[in-house]
């Protein structure tokens, strides 16, 4: 009795395996094509990021203190018509640090970022900071206020480019392209204008310019994507 279950187990587990195979095509034996798509995009950044500190200094026997001079920072951005809400303490763990000055005083430091929208308004901000006499000021990082979704379509174009490129080149030998066996992304192929990060001002090195008369931008923000795809064929 025993042995004819397990001959009957047997020819079932016979039995599926070859309605299996028999309707499954090995991935191996499927005509495919491998392609790249590539798509980029350059951005002016609308979010630039300013780094301000802050620092106690003496000045005619006098000294300078932090909240004097974040009261005239304030008062030079509402004239400026630039919100308070845009700026904010760097570090808010460490308010202030205590550091040493020229040996004669223990004074601190303050350090601030501030959000502006476009090259003009930073060149106005530097103007201010010079008045004050505050002269650790630098371009932190910028950005782009619908960064994410630049992202999504640049990605959407690569790979809109890796299909029209595989529909074209099997055209060519009266083929047709199938679905999308593989989808992969390229690692690291986002690029981003951020080499100018914690750089001081100093003439115009940060800006580029068609002419003395047009309007000073920023370096374009560049994102570029890879998409690696392999197609069928139909």
């Amino acid at each position: 009795m025993k042995s004819q279950q397990s001959i009957l187990a047997i020819l079932c587990i016979s039995l599926f395996y070859s309605i299996h195979y028999g309707q499954t095509k090995p991935t191996e034996e499927i005509p495919y094509i491998e392609v790249n798509g590539y798509a980029e995009k350059e951005v002016i950044p609308n979010e630039i990021y300013i780094g301000i500190t802050l620092r106690e200094r003496m000045e005619n026997k006098e000294k300078v203190t932090i909240e004097a001079q974040e009261k005239l920072l304030r008062e030079a951005l509402t004239t400026l018509s630039i919100p308070i809400s845009n700026l904010s303490v760097a570090d808010a763990n460490a308010d202030y640090v205590k550091v040493s000055w020229q040996k004669r005083d223990v004074l601190t430091k303050k350090e601030y970022q501030l959000k502006v929208g476009n090259a003009t308004t930073v060149g106005k901000v530097f103007q201010e900071l010079e008045k004050m006499k505050i002269q650790d000021g630098y371009i932190d990082h910028v950005s782009h206020s619908a960064m994410d979704s630049l992202r999504k379509q640049v990605r959407i174009e690569a790979i809109k480019a890796a299909k029209e490129k595989s529909d074209y080149l099997l055209n060519a030998i009266g083929q047709e392209t199938g679905k999308a066996l593989i989808v992969s992304e390229s690692e690291n192929s986002s690029i981003t204008r951020q080499d100018i990060a914690r750089m001081k001002i100093s003439g115009n090195v940060l800006f580029e310019s068609v002419d003395k008369e047009a309007e000073i931008e920023f370096q374009k923000i560049k994102l570029s994507y890879s998409i690696y795809t392999k197609f069928s064929i139909k």
